[in-house]
């Protein structure tokens, strides 16, 4: 392993040393003072003031968090926590003295010492960061002399020859081929690229494959993208980290964007890459045909799930795609992407807001839409609990105002997206998602409605903006903690990718007014996640990156279902999707009620706008929130 391997300096080793450099800097501040007539006072010992003083440099220490960051990386912000916390131990033992010198006519320090101090282990400790910042760079460039990872290729085809080939002629990655792993019998002998074969079992990580990861000294390995099953990705990586081998995930050379750009497709394997899911298999010609010679809106159409729709519609290449959403800098950047990597395609990019109805008809008037998938949504919890307006205003009244302008100028579909936190909502978000849900729901029923209303429903969304994963591989990042809400929390996740194909498939199916559910696999333990993605970082949980349980956020659950209880399920032709048979509330009954509400949410308060939502979704029993005293008030 070389020195690189160590991906972080372990917190507390980075505490420790601090607590020496203070050490060093009492030390040669009373050194100093002792070659000059100023004298320090002796109403204590010099022992004791030594660690006083240290002390509330320590509980500065603990306060700011000065130990948290990770060392190499230390930005200004580092900087400032180190300052702050030299800063106000100087101010701390100063009023200190003082307000002792006020009772008993005596000084413990000199001023003239606690400034020397403050300056002496400031200047060290920033001067340690700089060292070591400085250092690993230095590092980290020597690694394409002497110092470079001996690592292997699991597999023996095309793929994995040519990635050998490719680490084997380009002297300047941080990579040294030490050979392939098999498991096929071979000769012993055998050798490509004049590296040796190694036939070992690998798919139930035998201890062969443990004695040669050390045999060889191998710092990693060298999984190629599809050449292996979840399951055996997963082996593998329990077998690497028991050894603290890095385990690196290479896409196939195929979907390499340049050849001087070899390193940068070589990247340690997240969690994504571990966790069970099975390929989603599309209709291919199905999806083309109902897709062929539309114009297409898509709502939400820069967030995570829209701008994956508009990603996927645009290979079908149709008519037209009309991109909305009210994201000024996403758009932008969509609009980048869209222009470098669909030049050819005929599409728009849309700054507009979903709840401005004259807008929006101005949209369909002008486009003369075939087709809306509808994403665009309020979906954060904890932040619409406590902005219920919010999601009346967008998740309810944006979701009305495109319904009824799809009915008026006769679009053919209409696919929106739904959420499983609208089955037995326990919150705000959830609620106005399922409002959502039944009022399209009732609007296929109701007379002159041509259009084929369909509602998709799924879980977390791997990689979404917000969603858990790209957080805790941010505070791993920062040193920790990562924090989990409940020990026993438990979540459903899809890749955006499967989530999108599955929400085109789901549009060609059905007459209108189903709920479609996606087959989300297994559900996760969070917290098994979290462990998982720090020991994955190189690290251990609870020692080098500390796990917290922060408790439920308001109008979080457990978990989430995709079915509530009275539904039914029926299976379609695809195996990931189902039908969920809900009742269909009557169109007029629901207008009035979501009337109401909107027209409270105008000016009413949170408990009264939540109170019609309840009225309305005799389900949506408030979890952890401040709401909860509604559903107490309700059974009184």
């Amino acid at each position: 392993m070389t020195i690189l391997n160590q991906r972080y300096l372990p917190r507390w080793a980075v505490f420790l040393l601090d607590i020496f450099i203070c050490f060093i800097s009492f030390a040669t501040m009373f050194l100093i003072l002792d070659g000059t007539p100023l004298k320090p006072h002796t109403v204590w010992p010099t022992p004791l003031r030594g660690l006083f003083l240290i002390s509330i440099n320590v509980i500065f220490f603990y306060l700011f968090k000065t130990y948290a960051g990770i060392v190499r990386h230390s930005t200004f912000t580092d900087i400032f926590k180190v300052a702050s916390s030299s800063f106000l131990t100087a101010i701390s033992v100063i009023t200190f003295n003082y307000i002792y010198f006020l009772f008993t006519d005596q000084k413990i320090f000199l001023t003239t010492g606690i400034l020397l101090y403050m300056f002496f282990s400031f200047t060290l400790m920033l001067f340690f960061r700089i060292a070591v910042k400085e250092a690993y760079q230095y590092l980290k460039k020597f690694t394409t002399g002497k110092l470079k990872k001996r690592v292997v290729i699991l597999g023996m085809d095309d793929q994995t020859i040519s990635l050998g080939k490719a680490l084997t002629t380009e002297s300047n990655l941080p990579y040294k081929l030490v050979g392939f792993i098999t498991e096929n019998q071979i000769n012993k002998n055998l050798k490509i690229l004049n590296k040796p074969v190694f036939s070992v079992p690998i798919t139930n990580t035998s201890n062969e494959f443990t004695e040669l990861l050390a045999q060889h000294n191998l710092d990693g390995v060298l999984i190629v993208s599809e050449s292996l099953s979840i399951k055996e990705k997963n082996q593998i990586v329990e077998a690497c980290l028991a050894n603290k081998v890095e385990i690196f995930n290479v896409p196939l050379v195929e979907h390499w964007n340049r050849k001087e750009d070899i390193q940068t497709q070589i990247k340690p394997i997240q969690i994504e890459d571990l966790l069970e899911r099975s390929p989603i298999e599309m209709d291919i010609g199905l999806i083309k045909s109902d897709l062929y010679g539309k114009t297409i809106l898509v709502t939400g159409g820069a967030g995570s799930i829209g701008s994956e729709i508009v990603k996927q519609l645009a290979v079908f290449s149709p008519k037209k795609i009309v991109i909305l959403d009210n994201a000024e800098s996403a758009l932008h950047e969509m609009e980048l992407y869209m222009n470098q990597n669909h030049s050819g395609l005929n599409f728009t990019i849309m700054l507009a807001d979903i709840r401005n109805l004259e807008r929006m008809e101005m949209l369909f008037a002008k486009y003369k839409f075939n087709m809306v998938y509808h994403a665009a949504a309020y979906k954060h919890v904890p932040l619409i609990e406590k902005n219920p307006h919010e999601a009346v205003y967008v998740n309810i009244g944006g979701t009305i105002n495109l319904a009824n302008l799809s009915v008026k100028y006769n679009i053919e579909k209409f696919v929106m997206i739904s959420t499983d936190k609208a089955v037995n909502p326990t919150n705000v978000m959830g609620a106005s998602k399922r409002a959502a849900e039944m009022y399209v729901q009732s609007l296929q029923d109701h007379i002159n409605t041509n259009t084929r209303f369909i509602t998709t429903r799924f879980g977390n969304v791997l990689g979404s903006n917000g969603s858990v994963i790209p957080y805790f591989r941010k505070q791993i990042a920062y040193g920790g903690p990562v924090t989990v809400t409940h020990k026993d929390i438990i979540r459903y996740f899809m890749t955006i990718s499967e989530a999108c194909q599955l929400v085109l498939q789901a549009g060609t199916m059905g007459n209108g007014g189903e709920i479609y559910v996606f087959d989300m696999g297994k559900p996760i333990k969070i917290l098994d996640m979290a462990e998982r993605m720090i020991r994955l970082s190189g690290l251990k949980p609870y020692e080098d990156i500390d796990i917290e349980i922060t408790g439920l956020r308001p109008g979080e659950k457990l978990y989430e279902e995709l079915l509530n209880d009275t539904s039914t399920s029926l299976p379609t032709y695809h195996s990931k999707i189902m039908v969920s048979k809900v009742p269909t509330v009557d169109y007029t009954e629901i207008s009035i009620k979501i009337q109401e509400i909107v027209a409270i949410s105008q000016y009413g308060k949170g408990k009264e706008i939540v109170k019609k939502l309840k009225e309305l979704i005799p389900e949506f029993l408030s979890n952890n929130s401040e709401y909860e005293i509604l559903d107490l008030q309700k059974h009184l």
